[in-house]
């Protein structure tokens, strides 16, 4: 596909379009013009033709039908048709019917003639006038005409002379003469104009335009720049040798392209506000809960003067319970935080995954918490991981912890480490109620937990630890996804990328 012709160059091109049209439209009227004038001044010039030889020559009327007369009439004509072949001389009567000419038989196709031009140009009337062409051409002559005198004794009316100044001869000669140079000065006076004209329009139009081309240029760097690619990358992408562009195009492109990214990015910060204030509201739902309980319980503590032992101590246990929910929901709203606001892992060491799995279980084996955490299948040796131990042993430990408080029973909530490929993947299943509708849905499609954040039904915000363990499998280039769970309950699988 050919490259679009820029604004400047369609400008031009318009314009000598324009101007060659002009031209043309002007020539045909200057030519019409002259053949007006040219045709005026000829009959002017000739206007006493027929009179003079009327009044010089009258045997031309002559209704002698002798042969010595018809002869000197015969002569006469050929006389005026000899000295100017451009002329046709014809005889008319009374009635504007050709009765005599000079030329070869047939010549006359139309033998009646209207006198009504003849009468205007006997009467005066402005000039050029035209009339009939008695050898038939369709085309109007102009013409010079005389009425014949009145002869004594002739009871006939007297008829006309009728000269054509302008017959089909004089024009063959006129188009064969003129015609060549008149078309050839013609073309070249056009193709000069068109050329000086191209060349004014040129240098004229890209000097006004130049800085309507810099700023389309300016439009598409900035589009490419906030698009993420470098100016010289993109060109170079783009072709070889950057096309010649319709400058109104690109910047209408550049104009739209920024607008919608304008708009979307008005509608995202629109969003993250909106979700901001719902996170705050939802946080601090979260907090005024075991905050009030933890307040209670101390106000019971500080009002209570009985000396039972277990009463003060099941009250204060109650609220060492409370201090720990706030501390954990304060610590996981942190590390969320400090993991939205950075892009990579700023930590890297290589260790094994396996040991930090098996130390993960064992922590919470060593607890009291009900269910049960343990080791799952069959090892799959040492499984060497490159990144961020701490990050990584946290989604491990929320992972757990939230199996462990989200499905209380007698069902064990399982581990196991298994090797995929390039990748390590822990499964961590329990026999609880299972995932959320929506959050299930997330995490089944690789959304973002946080982006909006996900509300309980009882209020508040929920899945802070999986928001965390997806976040940092994220950071590592692995992922957080469900997995089908037949017997029922939750199979959650965190997906890392082994060290080369």
């Amino acid at each position: 596909m050919s490259a679009t012709r820029s604004f400047t160059t369609r400008l031009s091109l318009a314009l000598a379009l324009l101007l060659l049209a002009y031209g043309a439209f002007v020539a045909l009227l200057g030519r019409q013009v002259a053949a007006e004038q040219e045709q005026e001044s000829s009959q002017r010039l000739s206007h006493g033709l027929a009179r003079h030889i009327v009044g010089h020559w009258p045997e031309i009327a002559s209704a002698n039908r002798d042969e010595d007369e018809r002869t000197a009439r015969a002569a006469l004509l050929s006389m005026l048709m000899a000295v100017n072949p451009g002329v046709q001389v014809y005889l008319l009567d009374a009635n504007g019917r050709v009765e005599h000419y000079i030329g070869e038989p047939g010549m006359v196709r139309q033998y009646q003639v209207d006198l009504d031009a003849i009468r205007a140009f006997l009467a005066g009337a402005a000039l050029p006038l035209r009339g009939t062409d008695p050898m038939g051409s369709g085309v109007l002559r102009i013409f010079s005409a005389a009425m014949f005198p009145v002869r004594v004794g002739d009871a006939r009316p007297p008829g006309y002379l009728y000269i054509v100044l302008d017959s089909p001869a004089r024009d063959a000669v006129a188009a064969q003469v003129g015609a060549h140079r008149l078309w050839q000065g013609a073309g070249l006076a056009a193709a000069m104009g068109l050329l000086v004209t191209l060349g004014l329009g040129l240098f004229t139009f890209r000097r006004m335009t130049r800085p309507l081309h810099r700023l389309a240029e300016s439009l598409r760097g900035y589009s490419w720049r906030s698009a993420g690619v470098d100016t010289a990358e993109g060109l170079a992408a783009a072709s070889p040798t950057p096309p010649v562009g319709d400058e109104v195009n690109a910047l209408a492109d550049a104009f739209a392209t920024m607008t919608h990214r304008i708009e979307s990015q008005a509608r995202r910060e629109q969003q993250q506000v909106a979700d901001h204030r719902e996170m705050m509201a939802s946080v601090a739902h979260d907090l005024r809960t075991p905050l009030t309980a933890l307040h209670g319980h101390l106000e019971a503590l500080a009002a209570d003067t009985a000396t039972d032992p277990m009463r003060r101590a099941a009250v204060l246990q109650a609220a060492l319970a409370q201090s720990r929910k706030v501390s954990r929901l304060s610590q996981q709203l942190f590390e969320l935080a400090a993991l939205q606001s950075t892009g990579q892992v700023l930590h890297r060491e290589r260790f094994s995954l396996d040991e930090v799995v098996t130390d993960a279980v064992q922590k919470f084996e060593l607890s009291d918490a009900q269910p049960t955490v343990m080791l799952h299948g069959v090892p799959p040796g040492r499984l060497e991981l490159e990144g961020d131990l701490q990050l990584i042993e946290r989604a491990l430990t929320n992972l757990i912890d939230n199996a462990v408080r989200h499905a209380p029973g007698r069902h064990p909530v399982r581990v196991s480490l298994r090797r995929e490929g390039m990748q390590a993947e822990i499964v961590v299943e329990d026999g609880g109620p299972g995932l959320p509708g929506e959050l299930h849905q997330r995490l089944d499609q690789g959304l973002s937990l946080r982006d909006p954040p996900i509300k309980r039904s009882s209020g508040g915000i929920g899945g802070l630890g999986l928001a965390i363990a997806q976040r940092v499998a994220v950071l590592h280039g692995g992922s957080l996804r469900p997995l089908a769970a037949p017997g029922g309950g939750t199979r959650l699988c965190l997906a890392l990328p082994l060290a080369a």
